[in-house]
């Protein structure tokens, strides 16, 4: 298939917890918007619960409950790098998208309502509807590939999406940048979480390893 080059970057405690607001207290933490320019990677994408945390201005409160029931999309502008939100029922509301250098794009199941899309579409914002009941990671790569010219994109949100793009076999890197503290507490996410109990471990081939001042360390693995 022709997908983008995918790389997954995240920032870790030692004991590869990544809750954002512990992330933001390690040793390190200056680094990693540096690593991240250093992968060359556009485009990025997020998950729901974080783009509501940290980018969206609401939420979207459908009144007409028609669904989309099929695979498409709408371009709104070419761009160097987008910012892509997996939202698969269309929660989140957005300001408008007009002149931004990194604009939104938002990535949905079939299962989205019209409404929402029409909203989208008002808000200048590209989209992407894929996916029966749950988003077609693999179809959505596809179409960033060949319809927005996406050629390295960086998986940057939390457990469930980093997860997701793993177990369908999409990432080509993975990038960690290890922050000189540990985490320890009970229940809080790590960078990958949620494969079944009888999946195979996955192997992988180091590709390089660099330190830092703040002792922090960047290890990035071919997947």
């Amino acid at each position: 298939m022709k997908k983008p080059y995918i790389i997954c970057h995240m920032m870790t405690s030692v004991d590869g917890r990544i809750d954002c607001a512990m992330t933001e207290q390690l040793p390190g933490v200056e680094d990693y918007y540096q690593t991240l320019d250093e992968l060359n990677v556009p485009t990025t994408v997020s998950g729901r619960v974080t783009a509501e945390l940290e980018m969206a201005e609401g939420i979207f409160e459908a009144k007409k409950l028609d669904e989309y029931g099929q695979t498409g999309y709408s371009k709104k502008c070419d761009a160097k790098g987008y910012e892509v939100i997996l939202d698969t029922k269309g929660k989140l509301l957005w300001p408008h998208a007009t002149n931004m250098e990194k604009p939104y794009l938002i990535v949905t199941s079939e299962k989205v309502s019209k409404e929402y899309l029409d909203y989208l579409d008002q808000q200048n914002i590209s989209w992407i509807a894929c996916g029966k009941e749950k988003i077609d990671l693999k179809k959505v790569c596809e179409i960033l590939y060949e319809e927005f010219h996406v050629e390295r994109m960086g998986v940057v949100g939390g457990p469930a999406i980093n997860t997701s793009f793993l177990d369908e076999g999409l990432l080509d890197e993975i990038s960690l940048l290890i922050g000189a503290s540990i985490d320890g507490r009970k229940e809080f996410p790590s960078v990958f979480d949620g494969l079944e109990n009888t999946h195979p471990l996955i192997h992988l081939k180091l590709l390089d390893v660099k330190r830092f001042k703040s002792d922090a360390i960047w290890l990035r693995y071919k997947a």
